[in-house]
């Protein structure tokens, strides 16, 4: 390679450098080329994604459309019932406000007028998407569900009032199912009462049906708000209920979280039932058989979620109908028992003699008291001095039989002394009895009374927290005598205890030392050899009473309170005319009476006898 050449090669490497350096753009006019890259990118990419997303609701408009079309299939002749806006229609009187939706035909919402929620709120059993109710059966060989079907309703009134003396007032929902075939519900709204008619009328339903017979199913669900103070005590008395043909009442355990009853035979009415408002569904010639669940609810503005599904008596829906009745009010006795139908049964009020006591003689005396007297707290005042005075010739027998032990206990423990072995038991035990019949003492004297004044500590335990009465009623501090008064709030919960201190919890306890402790005290060292037992009673008991009634009704604490206010007074007032040297002189005039052998006392001796016989016979 020559000179000429390889001067020609560096030229042509120095224009092409020369070249590529001035048509080098500035990092301005990268920095714009780049941006405007960035920007056609971004650009296309939008594009494309529209065009997916285009193509996306086309096909998911064809899908809903084809899902439609399909549902729309199904339905057959309810197709037309799946289109509509829904609207609200009010039945009225001067008890009740129901909201019947023409969504599913259904009573959408119910409030109980002239009662107000511990918080001031209008008092609404269920509202809205809170519950369902609908029939489900097998038509046009698919499964319907009329809950979230559009009826047709007979008015245009958006009000319909049943004034206080006025006639009653109907509203039909009908749910069209093609020429001649429908179904109607049918509510009677009226005046002064709490029960609302519902009648479900088939008519040319045996076609669509395919013929069915036999029942059609009624699906009921519900949350249960909070309508009380204390959630806690209001979830323990709220629960599904059920009535038999015989009236035989059963309930699901309100302490249960979640269960199920599965109903075979024959009911009545099926209530979803609140501590102190219910919602009963009452057939007027049964329900064939249901399915019951209670479950907890997500909810913290409700207590539990309730779910039935019933099973309505039906032939083939040609032209049939089912009556049936809703109550939604209170659970006072007086109202339920007014409609004789059993709906009283919601109030338990124990069983076997504590009901009779609660139904034959509490709540008569409640409300005798209840309509001469405005304050509840006086009431109760008076209703357990009643009780006491009442009671007043048992307590005085029990002392007496007390006093009658305790004036024995020198002689008794000389009988423990002569007989210290196990082995001589029976003849310990002889020989108490036998000091026991020549003075005239029954050793149960002082038991007898006791129990037989036990029913009626049962039926105020039963009674207080199920008396419609004493709610939202107040009395000194406590707000809410079905509820529990809280003088103390605490920052903290105390796992069984609560949120809160409440006083009338405190002097009921503090009472019930006081007057444990008097009668330990009063039997001297009888019971030395039940240290266990007579710690439980003075200082146990309290303390655990404490823990059990902080969050139970106020008016419940109240009345034990007081319960043991008075038997402390009684009890001081009949030592002032029971004296211990004469309850002895008395024992000791029995004893110089002729004394004549108990069955009991016989047979003692006999065992002893034949014990006597054996360890002859061993030695």
């Amino acid at each position: 390679m020559d000179r000429n050449t390889i001067i020609g090669i560096v030229l042509i490497f120095g224009i092409l450098i020369l070249f590529g350096y001035l048509n080098t753009p500035s990092k301005e006019k990268v920095a714009a080329m780049q941006h405007q890259a960035d920007s056609i990118a971004r650009a296309n990419a939008a594009a494309a994604l529209q065009q997916q997303s285009v193509e996306a609701v086309v096909k998911n408009v064809q899908a809903d459309s084809v899902q439609k079309q399909e549902q729309v299939k199904q339905m057959g002749s309810f197709a037309e019932s799946l289109k509509g806006e829904e609207k609200l229609i009010t039945l009225e009187n001067d008890l009740l406000k129901v909201k019947v939706s023409n969504r599913g035909g259904r009573v959408y919402s119910v409030e109980v007028k002239n009662y107000k929620t511990y918080a001031g709120q209008p008092l609404v059993l269920f509202n809205g998407d809170e519950s369902t109710f609908g029939l489900q059966f097998w038509g046009n060989n698919n499964d319907i569900q009329t809950n979230d079907l559009f009826f047709t309703p007979s008015r245009t009134d958006s009000v319909i009032l049943a004034g206080k003396n006025g006639e009653p007032q109907k509203l039909t929902m009908r749910l069209n199912a093609g020429v001649d075939s429908y179904i109607d519900y049918i509510y009677t709204i009226t005046p002064g009462s709490y029960l609302l008619g519902f009648d479900i009328h088939f008519s040319g339903m045996n076609s669509i049906m395919n013929g069915r017979t036999g029942a059609i199913d009624l699906n009921w669900t519900s949350m249960m708000p909070q309508l009380e103070k204390g959630a806690k005590n209001e979830s323990n008395y709220t629960t599904i209920s059920y009535c038999y043909p015989n009236n035989e009442y059963e309930e699901i355990s309100a302490m249960s979280v979640d269960d199920k009853k599965d109903i075979t035979t024959k009911v009545k009415w099926i209530a979803f039932k609140h501590q102190f408002f219910s919602s009963i569904l009452v057939a007027k010639d049964g329900f064939t058989n249901a399915n019951l669940i209670v479950s907890k609810s997500n909810d913290i503005q409700s207590l539990k979620n309730f779910s039935a599904r019933i099973s309505l008596p039906l032939q083939d829906g040609e032209d049939e109908t089912i009556g049936m009745n809703f109550f939604f009010g209170p659970n006072q006795f007086k109202i339920l028992k007014s409609y004789n139908l059993g709906f009283e049964q919601n109030i338990f009020l124990g069983k076997w003699i504590i009901k009779w006591v609660n139904r034959y003689l509490v709540i008569p005396v409640f409300d005798i008291l209840g309509s001469k007297l405005t304050s509840y707290g006086l009431i109760i005042f008076l209703l357990t001095l009643l009780l006491k005075l009442i009671l007043l010739p048992l307590t005085y027998k029990s002392y007496l039989s007390s006093g009658k032990m305790r004036v024995l206990k020198p002689q008794i423990d000389e009988i423990n002394a002569k007989h210290p072995n196990k082995a001589d038991a029976i003849k310990k035990q002889q020989s108490i009895m036998a000091l026991y019949r020549k003075v005239g003492v029954n050793p149960l004297g002082g038991c007898i009374p006791i129990l037989i004044q036990f029913p009626f500590l049962i039926a105020m335990f039963r009674f207080f927290p199920a008396s419609f009465e004493l709610r939202q009623q107040s009395f000194l501090w406590a707000d809410d005598l079905s509820s529990f008064d809280a003088i103390i709030n605490l920052p903290f919960e105390i796992p069984m205890y609560g949120a809160h201190i409440s006083l009338f919890t405190l002097l009921m306890a503090g009472a019930l030392f006081v007057t444990s402790k008097m009668n330990a005290d009063q039997m001297g060292d009888t019971n030395a050899q039940l240290p266990g037992m007579k710690f439980m009673m003075i200082y146990l008991m309290p303390l655990m009473m404490v823990v059990w009634f902080n969050q139970y009704a106020a008016g419940l604490s109240y009345y034990y309170f007081l319960a043991n206010m008075f038997t402390l007074g009684q009890t001081l007032l009949i030592r002032r005319f029971v004296d211990d040297e004469a309850i002895l002189a008395k024992l000791h005039e029995n004893a110089k009476k002729p004394v004549k052998k108990s069955k009991f006392q016989e047979k003692l001796e006999q065992i002893a006898k034949q014990q006597e016989i054996q360890k002859g016979k061993r030695k």
